[in-house]
């Protein structure tokens, strides 16, 4: 399995966010959780990305340990969430630069370019990070991807900050990347969206996690 949790529980205080939560994905699969703001759709996310430490339970990222083996399992994910993490003065290129360089490998200025223009941003190549709108820093986040290739992609309301085009490259590079054999999870909201691409989901309330068929995103009732 890529992705294998078991009894993940989480508190802050004495507030149960998550409750005895497991679940395995395949590689090569797109997860997509659900649930209502709260819910502790975040937290279980940030859990997988070893940002956070679960109360009590276990998982496994491409075979390690997220607790014991941290540094191997960040190896084999990227992280797309709320929070650009760009550094304002450098420019999209340099911030993309230096965001691969510090994983250890080299692009050249041409694999850059074709990353960016990937995701329909290459003509502000050298504008500063500050100018760039929500939705651009998130394409940009997209092209790091591209670029980086992971084994596991998390995506933290992935869809959020784009536009309709910027929603159609997303999931192309989902569809893409799945294909190469890279596992997604994401926590979302957009169901429409959601079931272009989703092999499989699930619903998280009341801290635990129920699972549903994708053709139930389709439908008009209420998740949750």
């Amino acid at each position: 399995m890529s992705i294998k949790a078991a009894g993940i529980t989480k508190s802050f205080h004495h507030f149960q966010v998550l409750k005895n939560v497991s679940l395995e994905i395949k590689e090569g699969a797109c997860y997509a959780l659900f649930g209502p703001n709260g819910a502790g759709k975040t937290t279980f996310l940030r859990i997988l990305a070893t940002l956070t430490r679960p109360s009590a339970g276990a998982f496994e990222i491409s075979g390690h340990d997220g607790i014991r083996e941290k540094m191997r399992v960040r190896e084999n994910l990227f992280l797309i969430s709320h929070g650009s993490y760009l550094y304002d003065d450098l420019t999209v290129i340099e911030n993309i630069r230096f965001g691969i360089e510090i994983r250890g490998r080299n692009l050249s200025d041409s694999e850059i370019k074709s990353a960016l223009d990937r995701v329909e941003i290459g003509a502000f190549g050298r504008l500063k990070a500050r100018f760039l709108s929500a939705g651009m820093k998130k394409r940009l986040a997209i092209a790091k991807a591209i670029l980086i290739r992971p084994k596991v992609l998390l995506l933290d309301e992935g869809y959020s900050s784009l536009d309709e085009r910027g929603i159609a490259i997303l999931n192309h590079c989902i569809r893409e990347f799945n294909n190469e054999g890279t596992t997604v999870f994401m926590t979302t909201h957009d169901r429409a969206r959601t079931a272009e691409v989703a092999h499989h989901a699930g619903v998280l309330t009341g801290g635990t996690l129920k699972e549903i068929s994708v053709r139930d995103l389709s439908g008009s009732h209420e998740l949750f």
